[in-house]
């Protein structure tokens, strides 16, 4: 049994990418495969693939879920938006000197009013006074993630969301996902790589730390995700014929492991908090495409339970020495294989 001291590891801060490539597929692979960690460029993926794969995409896109406001006391807050709950209602955390009170209004981006409703947990119901997303596109801020040292810019808003993404409501990236641009994905459709989408918008809560060192006692962060029938009926048709079903990152992984809880993948929506550990049996995906992680998180976790504990481990010393770039902007993992380095 594994606890969280075993997912730790010490990372030189140099080696988190605070800004992006100038092209997506440029970025390294560190493809794990028979024993042995292969140093690629992410643009060689598609020799790692035959006809008749499945790539599984996420295509959430990320809101511009950050704003700064001032309370009708006068007080400075900060409002993060974490889901949007229907046309005018959103749950987001609030940072404020003191915490707000139901009915209370509060000024976001100098542009217009939002009213406190009742708390949710960690989070707070605001009601927006006209269209949720167009006010969000309108005045909020992307969200980087907290490693990542400067405020979005102009670059940001393009290479921090993914080429096809589609569905709004994310407020983190599907990073794995980054690394592909249209170019690359036209070679994999005329190599007979079948693509296909999932939607789980992405919650803050995917940096939370796991505070407890008994990893059974962690409660897991809810995401929303929803699986169409067209690609249930893609992953049925590769697992037909013998081919590989590919995450394209862990949130898509996530989406098609928590729709096949009853042993098969089925479409639907539902809010997922299912927490993969060592020990879990996958159901559908066989392969991964993944950043690297951060220590102790539970994305180290899943990817240790996918591609092997020992793996892993073997995996990420040879990325730090090797100088891999981590996190959001960082490269990429290609797992196909239990053994260890």
């Amino acid at each position: 049994m594994y606890s969280l001291s075993d997912f730790d590891f010490d990372l030189p801060p140099e080696l988190i990418a605070q800004t992006p490539l100038a092209e997506r597929s440029a970025s390294r692979l560190l493809h794990v495969d028979g024993g042995q960690c292969i140093d690629r460029r992410f643009a060689e993926i598609i020799d790692l693939l035959q006809a008749g794969d499945l790539l599984v995409f996420n295509d959430t896109r990320v809101l511009k879920a950050r704003f700064f406001g001032i309370k009708e006391t006068g007080g400075k807050v900060e409002v993060m938006v974490e889901r949007v709950l229907d046309t005018r209602r959103v749950h987001a955390q609030i940072r404020a000197s003191k915490s707000p009170v139901p009915d209370m209004r509060i000024r976001l981006a100098d542009a217009f009013d939002v009213v406190v409703g009742q708390r949710a947990g960690e989070f707070y119901e605001l009601t927006f006074p006209d269209d949720v997303f167009a006010l969000i596109e309108a005045h909020g801020r992307l969200p980087l993630p907290p490693y990542i040292e400067h405020d979005a810019d102009a670059f940001d808003e393009t290479r921090y969301q993914t080429v096809y993404a589609k569905t709004p409501g994310a407020v983190a990236a599907p990073t794995a996902g980054l690394h592909f641009d249209e170019a690359l994905l036209d070679k994999l459709r005329q190599k007979g790589v079948q693509l296909a989408y999932v939607t789980l918008h992405v919650g803050a809560g995917t940096f939370q730390p796991v505070r407890t060192e008994n990893l059974a006692e962690h409660q897991m962060h809810s995401e929303w995700y929803t699986i169409g029938q067209d690609t249930v009926d893609a992953v049925r048709a590769a697992q037909a014929a013998g081919r590989d079903v590919i995450a394209v990152g862990t949130t898509s992984l996530r989406a098609l492991e928590s729709a096949s809880q009853s042993g098969r993948l089925a479409a639907g929506s539902a809010d997922t908090r299912l927490f993969i550990t060592p020990g879990y049996t996958f159901k559908t995906v066989t392969r991964l495409i993944t950043n690297f992680h951060l220590p102790k998180s539970t994305l180290l976790m899943l990817v240790s339970a996918l591609a092997g504990y020992d793996t892993i481990r073997a995996a990420y010393a040879h990325a730090i020495a090797q100088r891999y770039r981590f996190f959001s902007y960082g490269d990429a993992m290609f797992l196909t294989t239990k053994k260890p380095c």
